[in-house]
């Protein structure tokens, strides 16, 4: 979803720019910004990647 075509009901503005608090908020639930403003994917890469690491020094240690 794109929020290229909503209108504010607060502002009347597109929600696109962003002119009041109500349109930033909409803005930010249409966009979904994970843990510190990192996507998802990133999070879930990181996470993988430091279990693999943990299990290869159990191996060799």
């Amino acid at each position: 979803m794109s929020c290229e075509h909503l209108i504010c009901a607060a502002c009347a503005g597109p929600v696109v720019e962003g002119r009041c608090p109500v349109c930033r908020e909409g803005r930010a639930k249409v966009h979904h910004h994970g843990f510190f403003g990192l996507p998802p994917a990133v999070i879930a890469l990181t996470v993988i990647l430091a279990l693999a690491l943990l299990a290869l020094k159990h191996v060799s240690g």
